[in-house]
């Protein structure tokens, strides 16, 4: 049987850059694969883009009110046509986005279509809280892995801090796309908790 696997770690731990490593694993091998990410991370558009500058177009894109598993299905068949051949991985790029029925769709493209999913986003907001994808992925992925990265004073970090302006904030929507003003950074939980004046959460 195949597995749902969700890889996390904070902003900069590379995991899009692993995601299409994984993906060029399974091609060097001739298999076929199919990548998606949910369609609220519009920073790259239709692609996967990679802090060291690689990227790669998705397969298709999931919307909020999307089911996933019928996506899979009708790419997969496409796919097939064009090929002569199966898929053989999925992989989602940005999975924290997903809503938790999304999740659970992930789950059954791996058990009942027998499809492993490989999963790769961030796990808390930039006040700790979990994202609903990534929490439902917590709950019921088969096989979990922390990639790791590091603060800025060299500890391992575990938290995303939202900047605007170069100044940390604690208050906002969760959701705020890499922009002009605002952007993110990988922070231990004592350099978070120096910066949050020692609060976890909205002040």
């Amino acid at each position: 049987m195949a597995k749902l696997y969700f890889r996390y770690g904070a902003m900069n731990s590379g995991k899009s850059t692993a995601l299409l490593q994984a993906a060029h694993n399974y091609e060097e091998r001739d298999h076929e694969i199919l990548l998606a990410k949910p369609g609220v991370d519009t920073k790259a558009g239709r692609k996967i883009l990679s802090r060291l500058g690689v990227d790669r177009e998705v397969d298709f894109v999931i919307g909020a009110d999307d089911g996933v598993l019928d996506l899979f299905c009708a790419m997969r068949h496409k796919r097939q046509a064009e090929t002569g051949k199966g898929v053989s991985c999925l992989l989602i790029d940005e999975a924290q986005f997903l809503t938790p029925a999304q999740v659970d769709d992930l789950l059954r493209i791996a058990v009942v279509e027998d499809v492993p999913v490989l999963c790769y986003g961030i796990r808390t907001d930039f006040l700790t809280a979990a994202f609903p994808g990534s929490q439902r992925l917590l709950e019921i992925a088969h096989s979990l892995e922390e990639l790791k990265t590091i603060c800025r004073c060299g500890r391992k970090a575990v938290f995303n801090a939202r900047l605007v302006d170069g100044v940390p904030v604690f208050t906002g929507e969760q959701v705020a796309i890499d922009g002009v003003e605002v952007s993110y950074e990988s922070r231990c939980a004592a350099c978070y908790l120096e910066a949050s004046g020692g609060a976890l959460g909205a002040r």
